[in-house]
């Protein structure tokens, strides 16, 4: 896996920009001896934020980008100048990433539309200028509020393709060359387990002008949540799907204890998954007459639809076509995209790598950290009030005549 280009799994760093402080001055002009209080307000901090972009598939440009610092916001100035914003950090990701706080696993937000855009850090908002605070009772206000603190986080983002049709199975089950002959997918396919080492999407083509999005994952088998194989990693990718299709060969010894078998792994990845509408489709069903058909539709489970296939002599084909747009169109089907429950990240859905990446980013400044540069002629520091202030030296300014 670390040769290939698709990533659905990735652990950043992001930091949204402080903001800027308010500027303590006043105007001084020649023929205006009592100018007052005119310090300008500091600039927001820069955001840092999610945009959906449907013609990404990958996480890979993020896995050598894992520091995300939005700009801070800078100082307000004389004469009610207000500070520049900090710059916006907006990071385009596939459409289907969920996004998981690193230290807790607790779920965050989603991105599912093309052009949505979510904003995973504010920045935090600039400080007023001692302009704000004056008063008939305050004419000279020698303070201003400092800006606020940046935000930082690590977070995880996964990848989970958005398809209607997931199709779950051992390995060699089938599942790609089905895929290659209803789609124009192009999976690789071999005589040997675990060809199918990533995801595969594909449009299937249905009657009147009308397709649904098939899934492939990579196969599962017994023990896969204690991780034999290739795990769980990829079961993210069905969590989404309207319906799934589980996929046995007729050649197998027990067909309706291998079903159990995958239905009792999906429930250890994520229980919700065990109330998806599911298909069993027996494939390689070419090598079946009808007696053996009977015998083992006796065997097969009850309560959950089931046909018996080929992907190679396209045998009943078809008729998985109308049994999965029946199940993907049905009423009992339709749910509101915002009450999808994504399970919380734990020991069994994590990546490993990716979890034990060590980040080396630049410290963030201390609180009580100075927001203007020491030029002559300001003076800087905090009042009897603990407020910060800054700016021009008024030592030399009488309060009672100013």
């Amino acid at each position: 896996m670390a040769d290939s280009n698709f990533i659905d799994y990735v652990k950043i760093l992001c930091r949204s920009g402080k903001g800027g402080a308010g500027s303590r001055h006043f105007h001084r002009a020649k023929y205006v001896p009592k100018g007052g209080p005119d310090g300008g307000d500091g600039g927001r901090g820069g955001h840092i934020i999610l945009r959906g972009n449907k013609n990404m598939w990958t996480l890979l440009p993020l896995k050598y980008n894992r520091h995300l610092f939005a700009g801070n916001g800078e100082s307000g100035g004389a004469g009610r100048s207000f500070g520049k914003d900090g710059k916006d950090i907006i990071v385009d990701v596939p459409c289907g990433t969920v996004v998981f706080d690193a230290e807790t696993g607790e779920y965050l937000t989603e991105v599912t539309d093309d052009g949505e855009e979510i904003k995973l850090l504010r920045g935090g908002r600039g400080g007023l200028g001692n302009w704000h605070f004056k008063s008939s009772t305050n004419r000279t206000p020698r303070y201003a509020q400092p800006g606020e603190p940046a935000i930082e986080k690590s977070i995880v983002l996964e990848l989970k393709l958005l398809a209607d049709v997931g199709l779950v199975g051992f390995p060699n089950a089938g599942k790609s060359t089905l895929l290659s002959a209803v789609s124009a997918a192009r999976p690789k396919i071999a005589d040997y387990p675990f060809t199918t080492m990533e995801p595969q999407l594909g449009i299937v083509a249905y009657r009147d002008n009308r397709s649904f999005v098939m899934a492939d994952i990579p196969g599962i088998i017994e023990g896969a949540s204690q991780g034999k194989g290739l795990g769980l990693r990829f079961l993210r990718h069905i969590e989404r799907n309207a319906v799934l299709l589980f996929m046995v060969p007729a050649d197998s010894n027990d067909i309706a204890a291998d079903y159990k078998i995958l239905s009792e792994e999906l429930a250890q990845f994520n229980p919700d998954l065990v109330d998806k509408p599911r298909v069993l489709a027996v494939s390689k069903s070419d090598m079946l007459d009808d007696e053996l058909k009977a015998e083992i539709e006796k065997t097969l489970p009850e309560g959950v639809p089931h046909i018996f296939i080929s992907a190679v002599t396209g045998y009943n084909l078809d008729k998985l076509k109308d049994m999965l747009w029946e199940e993907i169109t049905s009423e009992s089907n339709r749910i509101d995209s915002g009450k999808i429950i994504h399970r919380p990240l734990d020991v069994r859905h994590r990546v490993q790598e990716e979890d034990e990446f060590i980040f080396e980013a630049e410290p963030m400044p201390e609180d009580n950290e100075e927001f203007f540069d020491d030029e002559e002629g300001y003076d800087e520091g905090y009042d009897e009030d603990g407020d910060y202030y800054g700016g021009e030296d008024m030592s030399d300014i009488d309060p009672e005549k100013d």
